[in-house]
């Protein structure tokens, strides 16, 4: 357990703070936290107006540091303080808020501060947790999970891992589908969103703090790590699995069983893993073919001479 007591503070002591967030998704007005030496010029460099710090460093012009031992400890401290965990006293949650229309399935969980929009349909078993935000005319097939933790961790010396605390958002636009048995992670800080009119078939994961555009399509088994980025009109056929913080171009079309490690180029088709331009795959793939009889050929002659 960490301690405000060990904190000292650099710089102003009224500087105001607009918001909290993890160093990916950090907005102007944030207080931040960085304790690792490749994230340092990240923080201070940021749009963050206060950082927490385990370092002596020079305070950047413009901003403010809280140097203590523990910034991620303290960090979660301010989450919990903020957002704490609510526990809840029914399946339907008292504050949820329901649009007219909307269809309510048996055995479905509605969180705290969820709002769901006009003409959805959530299906049989599904969970919505705290403070999801769903759009009209929505369907969520049974079993999906909405706003669950954010798998993010922190690895101690001693080989433990740490726990972020999750405080954001999942955001689910207007006239998008969820299949049965997916996974849509909250962000860490921020918000998950789905845009308007975007498609998931069963068994999909969306990482925490991942932003999906509009009228994208998802197939099955498919895998988004946290923040990443799909720009409107993506389509990802099945088993296809995004790496995290990679943005993947307008209009790409990821085929099925891909892997992808690096951000793409919109407009184009992938393949492979890792995934390159399909018709490059294709090709590779027609000369791996014809090793075989290349080989021979090269013995035939080399018996010859």
């Amino acid at each position: 357990m960490s301690h405000m007591e060990d904190v000292r503070l650099v710089g102003p002591e009224d500087f105001p703070v607009s918001g909290m967030n993890e160093i990916h998704m950090v907005e102007d007005g944030d207080i931040t936290f960085v304790d690792l030496d490749k994230y340092y010029k990240k923080a201070l460099e940021s749009k963050a107006t206060v950082i927490l710090i385990d370092k002596e460093v020079e305070c950047p012009e413009g901003k403010c540091l809280i140097i203590t031992s523990d910034p991620l400890g303290n960090f979660n401290r301010l989450t919990r303080h903020f957002r704490p965990f609510q526990a809840s006293t029914a399946s339907i949650s008292p504050t949820a808020k329901i649009g007219e229309g909307t269809i309510i399935q048996p055995n479905c969980f509605i969180g705290n501060h969820v709002t769901i929009g006009r003409n959805c349909i959530i299906h049989a078993n599904v969970t919505i947790n705290d403070y999801t935000i769903i759009g009209d005319n929505t369907i969520i097939q049974s079993g999906a999970v909405i706003g669950g933790d954010a798998c993010y961790f922190q690895r101690t010396k001693d080989g433990h891992f740490r726990k972020f605390e999750s405080s954001g958002r999942v955001i689910l636009g207007n006239d998008v589908e969820i299949g049965a048995l997916t996974a849509i992670d909250r962000g860490v800080s921020g918000d998950t969103i789905v845009g308007d009119g975007t498609k998931m078939d069963n068994f999909v994961q969306v990482g925490h703090d991942t932003h999906i555009g509009k009228h994208c399509l998802i197939g099955a088994h498919s895998a988004i790590a946290g923040v990443s980025t799909l720009e409107d009109y993506v389509t990802l056929w099945a088993s296809v699995l995004i790496n995290k913080d990679l943005v993947i171009g307008k209009g790409a079309v990821i085929l099925a069983t891909s892997a992808v490690d690096k951000s793409l180029e919109g407009g184009k088709a992938y393949f492979g893993c890792p995934a390159v331009e399909a018709r490059s795959k294709w090709k590779e793939m027609a000369a791996i073919r014809a090793l075989p009889s290349l080989v021979e050929h090269f013995q035939k002659m080399q018996e010859k001479e």
